[in-house]
């Protein structure tokens, strides 16, 4: 059905120029703009090295490198690069996918793919028309109006949350910026104030609860509002709100170094986006009382920890999630220092099923099992999810003179084990040291009796568990003190040491950090506290505190921070 719309969308009126053409907001990398035109292309973790080829005669290595191809992101690359060679590339390779493409034959023409190509297309206008010819210029200007028919009809198709705003955004763009196609504008501006309402909570969060999807959705609405800006107009009452209310939130999910906490199938997102958006958005920081879209937030001094203190999501938002309960990450200054290891999508499905994993977190697990067990939900088009959730997560966040602390607990075990696992964190005021408690207990006579049972079935040998720790790959790592713990050395000269009461052992393992945008994954090390639980309770406490201070010549070297992670650096 939708490619039959698409193909009678050939039979919209083109538009004939533009009204308003709004500024090119999307960064790009001047990097990977010269790479792009020198023949190689990296695109969801894969490489096509093909010099002298036009962009559609490679042959995708999978559905996500072709769908990065249609989407047009890499148009922001090009104009980055800004020479003749970039600007040839972009042209050349535009009209391309309209001579093979543009009436809906072949890939692309998915509402959320051709949303975002739209919005590229009208940002990079300068770009595509510099010195093509009537023809050229015929051709772009058909395809933009064919584009914008298909989705005025086909937007609703797309799958709730970071599609259908890029779909919608995309529509708006068109409406607004191109002759003869105003029509579109008020439809879609009704539905994005629908979908500002019904898809951003009271409390600025998504149901999916990934981070960098949030800044995603958060960036295309303060983009439609310059947008709407630019020609005299107002955004809805829906837009505007939405907008103020996510912008505290993302504020509390960056780290001090300006990254984005990675869970969910979440990235840190693309540098400089998240404060281009906060700028353009003109909202006042402000702090958040308890939960920032279910994550805890801890900073004193130089550092911050995020913690995932709620359920998973379920069913239809948990496409990305994660079973990352009570996982946490610390960044010291400008330097990443306890992770998790992150998605794993681009690297292949078992990558992909490997991140999701409790034990791809800093958090507790017992071995051999996740907090939340990795489940199919059979049916077209709906991928994973997870199952056999934790029934209740509960948080509670504290300060005093001696710091900012947090205690949660999830029932994840309950159900097979009969285990509640209690975590306790405790940033010192000065931001030098962070201490943990981590207790697994069976707290009353049902619990008890599942405890029992999981216990008849391993003959009484205990219950195990670990707690992991995972390293970003620039921390060198190195056991000490005769085995009793771990010294962390951060490339910015800070030493952490890690130490813990005994009850566990220790040891340093593989690990590896997913980091969208390489062809692999990065090799690095993580930290393991593995013990049994013999009784009804079981606790390990560690800390992890600051061991020696930066050197003053060091650190003048270190990037400065944004005025936003200022800002965050001071938020209770």
């Amino acid at each position: 059905m939708i490619r039959l719309q698409a193909r009678l969308a050939g039979f919209a009126r083109p538009a004939s120029g533009f009204v308003s053409q709004p500024e090119p907001r999307s960064i790009g990398s001047y990097a990977r703009g010269r790479q792009l035109c020198a023949g190689n292309f990296l695109f969801e973790g894969a490489l096509v090295e093909a010099p002298d080829t036009p962009i559609w005669d490679l042959d995708p290595p999978g559905p996500a490198f072709a769908a990065a191809l249609h989407g047009f992101t890499w148009l922001d690359d090009l104009a980055a690069a800004g020479d003749g060679a970039a600007r040839r590339c972009a042209q050349d390779w535009t009209l391309g996918w309209i001579a093979r493409y543009g009436r809906g034959r072949g890939p692309g023409w998915t509402p959320d793919l051709t949303g975002r190509r739209l919005i590229r297309w009208v940002h990079h206008a300068l770009l595509l028309l510099n010195g093509l010819d009537g023809e050229g210029a015929r051709a772009l200007y058909g395809s933009l109006a064919r584009q914008t028919r298909f989705l005025s009809r086909t937007w609703r198709r797309a799958q709730p949350g970071l599609p259908r705003f890029e779909a919608l955004t995309g529509l708006l763009y068109a409406g607004l910026s191109l002759t003869g196609l105003d029509r579109y504008t008020a439809p879609a501006l009704r539905a994005l104030e629908r979908e500002c309402a019904g898809q951003i909570d009271a409390d600025g969060g998504i149901p999916s609860r990934t981070p960098e999807e949030l800044l995603d959705i958060f960036t295309l609405l303060t983009w439609a509002e310059a947008t709407l800006r630019e020609v005299g107009r107002e955004p809805g009452p829906a837009h505007r709100a939405a907008i103020e209310r996510i912008a505290p939130v993302l504020r509390a999910l960056r780290h001090a170094d300006g990254g984005l906490a990675r869970f969910h199938g979440g990235g840190r997102g693309l540098p400089g986006r998240l404060d281009q958006a906060l700028a353009e958005a003109g909202v006042r920081p402000r702090g958040i009382k308890g939960l920032a879209m279910g994550y805890a937030r801890l900073s004193a001094g130089r550092s911050t920890v995020i913690v995932d203190a709620a359920p998973p999501p379920v069913r239809a938002a948990a496409r990305q999630a994660h079973a990352s309960t009570l996982a946490f990450e610390l960044t010291s200054g400008r330097r990443p220092v306890i992770v998790n290891c992150g998605a794993g999508g681009s690297f292949g499905p078992d990558w992909r099923k490997a991140g999701r994993a409790t034990q791809s977190h800093s958090a507790l697990g017992l071995d051999g099992l996740s907090s939340s067990r990795l489940g199919a939900l059979h049916g077209r088009g709906q991928g994973l999810w997870l199952v056999d959730t934790p029934a209740t997560v509960e948080a509670r966040q504290e300060s005093g003179l001696g710091g900012h602390g947090l205690t949660a607990w999830h029932d994840g075990y309950g159900p097979t084990h009969g285990l509640t696992h209690v975590r306790q964190l405790r940033l010192a005021y000065d931001g030098r040291a962070l201490s943990g408690e981590d207790t697994l207990a069976a707290f009353d006579e049902d619990e008890r009796a599942r405890f029992d049972r999981a216990m008849d079935g391993v003959s009484l040998q205990g219950i195990g568990f670990s707690i992991r720790f995972h390293l970003h790959p620039d921390v060198d790592a190195a056991i000490d003190m005769g085995g009793a713990a771990v010294s962390l050395a951060l490339k910015s000269g800070e030493i952490w040491v890690l130490r813990h009461d005994g009850a566990a052992e220790l040891r340093l393992a593989p690990s590896v950090y997913l980091e969208k945008g390489r062809l692999k994954p990065r090799a690095t090390k993580q930290i393991v506290l593995s013990a049994r639980v013999m009784d009804y309770a079981s606790l390990i406490t560690w800390t992890l505190a600051k061991a020696q201070d930066t050197p003053r010549a060091l650190r003048d070297l270190e990037p400065a921070a944004t005025d936003e992670a200022l800002v965050l650096s001071q938020t209770p």
